[in-house]
């Protein structure tokens, strides 16, 4: 499969997709901040990846960022550490990974 439209399933069947390098601290922290809210998420390692470098630049054509890691929550692209970090720092990534189904809602 080519590598934009693989890349565009992946993000239309999984909640919540980070696009991530095994050895990248950018991506480790996002996943731990995901981990630490309870959300379910499915990295794809890049750099393990037979296609990954193909991936890689099919995300930066498809949503204009080259670097990982390459967020997505319920379909829509969010960024990187940095932009997913500031949502959470602002209240709105919980949200987020409630609506995308990804996180249950915590009871009242």
């Amino acid at each position: 499969m080519a590598a934009l439209p693989k890349a565009k399933e992946i993000v239309s069947i999984n909640p919540v997709v980070i696009y991530s390098k095994t050895h990248c601290p950018f991506c480790v922290d996002v996943k731990q901040l995901l981990t630490k809210l309870g959300a379910t998420y499915k990295a794809i390692e890049l750099d393990t990846e037979a296609d990954g470098s193909d991936i890689q630049s099919a995300l930066a054509e498809w949503t204009g960022q080259r670097t990982v890691p390459n967020v997505f929550i319920g379909g829509k692209h969010i960024g990187g550490c940095d932009s997913t970090t500031a949502l959470h720092n602002e209240g709105k990534l919980e949200p987020l990974l409630v609506e995308a189904g990804a996180v249950a809602k915590k009871a009242a």
